[in-house]
């Protein structure tokens, strides 16, 4: 009777501790930081647009322009790799109508486009100037980036776990609790729009470029335990 009465009571002792551990509380929450750089490559989207009374008028026109454009890129230290065709199309030019009941075709447009990679970030104006004297006449874009973005996202998810932390423990205390061991996390996060400031380019004549900043952000949602 005094074995089973000693057992019965640690158990009924022992139950407490493991229902208030099945039943602690959590807490979540979500850090996020961004860090603001300034970039070091751009990427371009320009072409060559040409027009010829025959298709294949129009298409040697436009290569002949696009060869040169190529040539300009390369003379600039534009590696191959950094230089891709993204659409080439050949098209009637249709018009309207001398009478205006209809369309008809009037000779045909060629268009070459390419995506170009400048990673010397300070020739981006000259390049621009360049290429576009040379024959590129249409021009779709020009963002900014980094090479090398990993370091930058690194100091990111640093920063953003230190904020969930000091979040955490401020709703920890004002209500009355204390963290205990990390439970989960989890991660979220990416670029966000550039922060627009001017970037002097070399060269008087170059197109003016705004380089601005390039901001990286990471986001991280962790889930505490809590203890009293």
């Amino acid at each position: 009777m005094r074995i089973m009465t000693v057992v019965a009571l640690s158990a009924a002792l022992a139950w407490p501790v493991s229902a208030r551990a099945e039943t602690a509380g959590t807490i979540t929450v979500t850090g996020s930081a961004t860090i603001n750089v300034v970039p070091d490559m751009a990427t371009v989207s320009l072409g060559v647009t040409s027009t010829g009374d025959t298709a294949g008028a129009a298409m040697t026109a436009n290569n002949d322009a696009v060869s040169a454009v190529i040539a300009r890129l390369i003379a600039a230290k534009v590696a191959d790799r950094d230089m891709q065709t993204s659409s080439l199309s050949v098209n009637p030019n249709w018009v309207t109508n001398a009478a205006g009941t209809g369309q008809e075709v009037k000779g045909y447009i060629a268009s070459n486009q390419l995506t170009v990679q400048i990673k010397s970030l300070e020739a981006t104006g000259t390049i621009l100037d360049a290429v576009i004297t040379d024959g590129a006449n249409t021009l779709n874009g020009l963002s900014f980036g980094l090479q090398d973005q990993r370091p930058v996202e690194d100091e990111a998810r640093r920063e953003a776990v230190a904020d969930a932390l000091a979040r955490a423990k401020l709703y920890a205390e004002a209500a009355g609790e204390k963290l205990g061991p990390i439970v989960s996390i989890s991660e979220g996060g990416g670029y966000v729009p550039p922060v627009p400031m001017m970037t002097k380019m070399a060269g008087d004549s170059s197109v003016p470029v705004a380089a601005g900043e390039v901001g990286v952000s990471a986001a991280v949602t962790i889930v505490w335990q809590l203890v009293p």
